[in-house]
Formats: C-alpha cells, structure tokens, sequence
C-alpha cells in the first residue's frame, strides 16, 4: 500500500519525538498525522483498485451513493450534501462520470429548476464489478482483526461527532 519507498523507521515517530523536544505532548499530533497518512495510503491503495474502471474512490461515492437511491437518481446538491464535498466537486465528478457513460444529466420531473444524476446501465454494471474490486481488498484496511476494525470506526465515528460532523 506504500506509495513512495519505505524509510527505515517511522517517520510520525520521528516527528513525535522531535515535537516533544520543542512543543511538549505529541499524542495529538501524532494521531492527527496519523489518521491522515493513513487516509493518504488508503486512497492510493482504492484509486489503483479502481483504476481499471476509470474511477477514483470519489466518483466511485458518486456512482455507489446513486446505486444506493431508490430511482438510481439524485439532483446534484444532495449528492454534494450526502458526499459532504462541495458543489463545484460534484459538478467536476459527474462531468467526467458523464463523460464515460457511466451517468446521465436528466430534469426533474418534480422541479424543473433542479436537475439530476442518473446511472445509467453502464454505470450500474460498472459500480457491481468496482465494489467487488474494492471489497476484495478489504477497502485497503489492511493488519487490522475485524474486531479492531469496528473499534477504530466507533473511535473515529466519535472523532467526527464531536468535531459536529453529525448531530448526536
């Protein structure tokens, strides 16, 4: 999963140490950095797993998340409220989702102002092979027991509450 070569020794670590000598307690900074490393080498492990599909894990979301809805259609804003990415990044991934067949842009029949992404049978088949590409690389979480995985997510699901991500 390693995305440039290995060093021959924890680089947070390091980081920590160092911290501790100039700044104090590097416990925070070192999960910070952590967590985000660690999402840096999930991404590049689930975008090469999607690479064959001409997906990133971002329009992989897109295409699942329609997959998920009732008529395989969504307007765009609540695709960016659902993804909790920004307008502009919906529009980017479902030009290029578009672009390869994958969605159609349709009106909505209930309001004509608005307008929505749907999957196309393209797409929908697209999704089924992508999920198993992803699935059968464990989402890219790797050295964890399945009992260790629930409580990384319970860990981090508070993390994200208490930044006020969700209500509680």
């Amino acid at each position: 999963m390693p995305t440039a070569p290995r060093l021959p020794f924890d680089p947070i670590d390091r980081a920590g140490d160092l911290w501790e000598e100039h700044f104090g307690d590097a416990t925070a900074m070192r999960l910070a950095t952590s967590v985000m490393r660690v999402q840096q080498l999930m991404i590049s492990a689930l975008d090469a797993a999607l690479k064959p599909f001409g997906l990133t894990f971002s329009r992989y979301e897109v295409l699942v998340l329609l997959h998920f809805s009732n008529r395989g259609s969504l307007p765009l804003s609540k695709i960016g409220e659902r993804l909790m990415v920004h307008p502009t990044s919906v529009t980017s991934a479902i030009d290029r989702l578009e672009a390869q067949g994958y969605v159609e842009r349709v009106p909505d029949e209930d309001d004509r102002r608005r307008t929505l992404a749907r999957l196309t049978p393209a797409g929908r088949a697209t999704v089924k092979k992508a999920t198993d590409a992803v699935t059968a690389i464990d989402f890219a979480i790797t050295g964890l027991t399945p009992r260790q995985q629930e409580d990384a997510y319970l860990l981090l699901r508070r993390l994200r509450r208490s930044s006020g991500d969700f209500p509680d």
